[in-house]
């Protein structure tokens, strides 16, 4: 496969004319200042990864809006949740993903890392076989051509005290021999060259100490939530004695193959500590303001050097730009000024996309994030009808803050071509699906 670019984002910069050559899925070269050829495109960009999903909670978007009982906060939208979820069966799950997959890759993203935890039958009995629902994510993958990086989620106790799971949790739970035999059964699920697995012990509360210890010992991709809420840093530090960060650093040994998810709640010492690992901090701005998270520090993490990706989370919003561009606003809200994560020699949008590819990669283990030989074909190409006559990064800042939030009008996944004039190639058959098992998981809740 050949691509042209009038104009493409490449490593050193931007560039004109440029030529991508693309075999067995995977950048072969690029040659910028070439005459057309192929499929021609105005703009190409690298594509990113979403760091962090639960596909399921598609289903859920927007139906969670109404106030409870008191004050709603985390902790009321968690108990709707649990009750949701022991309604889906395994096909509900994979309608429900693969829709959500195809809302990604027309918003942008090229693969994503699902934080998959659930795991069981309604009550907490296993399937046949043990990674069914696993085995449901793969299969919306392959379905809708979005790159994968699964990782199966290790969820043991309800709490730092060590409390039986309940309820909805059911489904999540697993003891440290039964999840490894999941995650075996979750590998071979697996069918594609760029699919890839990793690990994710849920959290510091839903996780024991000696088992974050033995799956710290993983190889690949190791995502946590880590200290997303008040009342999780106050259990956490009166179980272990220290913040959930604090405790993190002194006991695990972070690197570069963890991603913490949120992180909203951290002091000082403990951003530039994490940082000073280079681990990613998986933020999901979107989500994060949805379920009143909090802001995360952002000119704190810039300033220690720290990477960082975005996600989608709960999927209550499915948008790449949505997500760079509340990601910057919440910093702006926080401090009080504009163009908060611009540095010196770029603009916001640049600094946006730039850390979202590098730190996506790296949270998915996936050799993509940049238009380079060797790296997979992650690609997208924008809409650029609304960009008429920018160029260089406040091509960008336009692209992200003041356009619709679907600007794709094509996408590649691992030179897959599976969004074609803004429009998923599957879309129509998927969405019909999505709707049946919607109505009927109406009909039964």
């Amino acid at each position: 496969m050949i691509l042209h670019a009038q104009t493409a984002l490449l490593p050193e910069g931007w560039a004109s004319n440029v030529r991508i050559i693309v075999t067995d899925g995977r950048i072969a070269d690029v040659i910028p200042d070439s005459p057309p050829e192929g499929d021609s495109n105005a703009l190409i960009l690298p594509a990113p990864a979403n760091l962090h999903s639960h596909t399921f909670q598609r289903a859920m978007a927007g139906l969670t809006e109404a106030r409870t009982a008191g004050q709603d906060s985390f902790w009321t939208w968690r108990a709707l949740m649990y009750r949701f979820v022991d309604h889906l069966t395994p096909e509900d799950v994979e309608a429900i993903a693969a829709l959500a997959m195809i809302e990604m890759a027309e918003a942008g993203y090229a693969a994503a890392a699902e934080f998959h935890y659930l795991h069981h039958q309604p009550g907490g009995a296993p399937y046949a076989n043990p990674a069914e629902l696993s085995a449901r994510i793969a299969a919306a993958a392959v379905d809708t051509g979005l790159g994968l990086t699964l990782l199966p989620v290790l969820y043991e106790q309800g709490g730092c005290d060590g409390r039986a799971l309940a309820g909805g949790q059911l489904r999540f739970g697993c003891d440290l021999d039964r999840f490894q035999t999941l995650h075996a059964a979750a590998r071979s699920a697996l069918s594609r060259p760029d699919d890839a697995i990793g690990v994710a012990p849920h959290s510091l509360r839903a996780v024991s100490r000696a088992s974050l210890a033995e799956v710290s010992r993983h190889q690949g991709p190791i995502h946590l939530h880590l200290a997303e809420q008040v009342a999780e840093v106050a259990e956490v530090q009166t179980a272990y004695g220290a913040r959930p960060v604090e405790w993190a650093l002194a006991n695990l040994p972070v690197d570069q193959r963890w991603c913490m998810i949120h992180a909203t709640q951290m002091k000082p010492f403990e951003t530039a500590g994490l940082a000073a690992t280079h681990a990613v901090a998986g933020l999901c701005p979107i989500t994060e303001a949805n379920l009143g998270d909090g802001i995360f520090d952002g000119p704190g993490w810039q300033a220690a050097g720290g990477r960082l990706g975005v996600g989608t989370d709960s999927n209550v919003q499915i948008s790449l730009t949505g997500e760079l561009r509340m990601l910057e606003y919440s910093q702006r809200l926080g401090q009080k000024a504009r163009a908060v994560l611009a540095d010196a020699s770029r603009s916001t949008g640049r600094v946006l996309l730039d850390a979202s590819l590098a730190g996506g990669a790296q949270a998915a283990g996936r050799r993509s994030g940049a238009i380079a030989p060797g790296l997979w074909a992650d690609l997208m190409a924008p809409d650029t009808g609304p960009l008429d006559g920018l160029s260089g990064d406040t091509l960008l800042d336009a692209w992200i803050f003041a356009t619709p939030d679907r600007p794709v009008a094509n996408l590649w996944s691992a030179g897959r071509h599976i969004v074609r004039d803004g429009r998923h190639i599957a879309r129509e058959r998927v969405e019909t699906r999505y709707r049946s098992h919607l109505a009927a998981l109406k009909a039964r809740a």
